[in-house]
């Protein structure tokens, strides 16, 4: 009988990508090579405030389970707000940070956590977890989007569920942009074709550019775009340059790039990460404002790219009501967490219960002004 053994790994060079594969299913926002760049460049690494600790899951020397996981400094990256938390223990002196995250950096969509098909070593892998928080005295343990498979098994072990929103587009087996317009009431409909008119008549034209059509000349021009997002709102950027060069070496097999071009110039990048079932919308910027301009390249065109190609789902992000009007849905996300000193846990669980009405009134609230048409019995 084979004897699993479990381990702490502190390097992805460690895990062989076919095992990595295995375990994630293909999974684009788990791909190793999307996550192997962010480590090797260092913009993920204990010095930016993401320090390596995957719990793993060994049958010889084989990978057969993992939860990534990662200590966190602080809580920027993350999607999921516990600053105030933080505050709370800081004002009791008691340190919050480090605190152990389990998710995928900068990356807020829901997926799969805990990495592995067989039930013993999931619930192994999540004891272990618990035993990491306990024995390193870290403060809490956050998981976050996880599927609903883990979300199962994460409440079963003692977790609290915090409710969240977030907007997906839906594929009904649409034939044509025309086609999804068309289940949209006339006055969101309307609004949309006048929105893209204007584009349109600007000269402004798009291309889709997947996998090796990605040349170094639109990566590097996304990288610019990707750049001036966030010097616009007075931030820094969470990858570097670094993490550009090495994930353009690897293919950039799950990479769908929305250009935009006016007057054979690029203006404006979007970035999906994508498989056969659904688009993940990731970053976007432009080197020039537009009216519009962001609409149509991260939302208009990966919705018709979805249409084009049968994906299932476009995920469009952490936050936005505007993305309402533009023909995604309200879907409610949660986040796991445990919290090693019992008066908090009951605390931060007394928090959740009414935070979790206020996500059921507000989810409510926008299903009834939903973009499509009604639909009588």
């Amino acid at each position: 009988m084979t004897t699993i053994k479990y381990d702490i790994t502190q390097s992805l060079d460690r895990i062989s990508k076919k095992d990595w594969q295995d375990i994630t299913k293909n999974n684009p926002t788990l791909d190793y090579d999307f996550l192997k760049a962010m480590h090797d460049s260092g913009s993920v690494q204990a010095q930016t405030g993401w320090g390596m600790l995957y719990l793993t899951a060994w049958d010889n020397h084989h990978c057969v389970g993992a939860i990534p996981c990662y200590l966190k400094g602080h809580s920027y990256g993350e999607y999921v707000f516990d600053w105030a938390w933080a505050d709370a223990y800081e004002q009791l002196g008691q340190p919050y940070y480090p605190k152990l995250l389990v998710a995928i950096p900068f990356t807020p969509v829901m997926g799969p956590r805990i990495l592995s098909q067989d039930e013993t070593i999931r619930e192994q892998l999540v004891y272990r977890l618990l035993e990491l928080e306990d024995d390193s005295h870290l403060s809490s343990i956050h998981c976050l989007f996880p599927n609903e498979r883990d979300s199962e098994l994460l409440t079963r072990s003692g977790f609290l569920a915090r409710e969240g929103v977030q907007f997906h587009w839906h594929n009904n087996n649409y034939e044509s942009f025309d086609d999804f317009l068309g289940s949209m009431n006339h006055d969101k409909r309307k609004k949309i074709k006048q929105e893209r008119k204007k584009i349109h008549d600007q000269g402004i034209t798009f291309s889709w550019l997947t996998g090796s059509s990605i040349t170094s000349k639109h990566w590097y021009f996304f990288e610019e775009c990707y750049r001036n997002t966030y010097q616009q709102h007075g931030s820094t950027p969470y990858l570097n340059h670094r993490f550009f060069e090495k994930f353009l070496a690897t293919g950039l097999i799950h990479c769908c790039l929305i250009v935009a071009y006016q007057n054979n110039q690029m203006i404006a990048c979007a970035l999906n990460l994508f498989n056969q079932e659904r688009a993940f919308g990731r970053y976007w910027g432009a080197v020039t404002y537009i009216p519009g301009l962001h609409f149509e390249t991260c939302y208009y065109q990966s919705i018709a790219f979805c249409i084009q190609h049968k994906i299932a789902v476009f995920e469009g992000g952490a936050q936005g009501e505007h993305k309402l009007a533009r023909g995604l849905s309200p879907i409610r996300t949660r986040s796991f967490h445990h919290l090693r000193d019992q008066r908090f846990m009951r605390a931060v669980e007394d928090f959740l219960q009414r935070e979790g009405r206020q996500i059921e009134h507000y989810h409510s609230e926008l299903n009834e002004h939903a973009p499509f048409k009604k639909t009588t019995n």
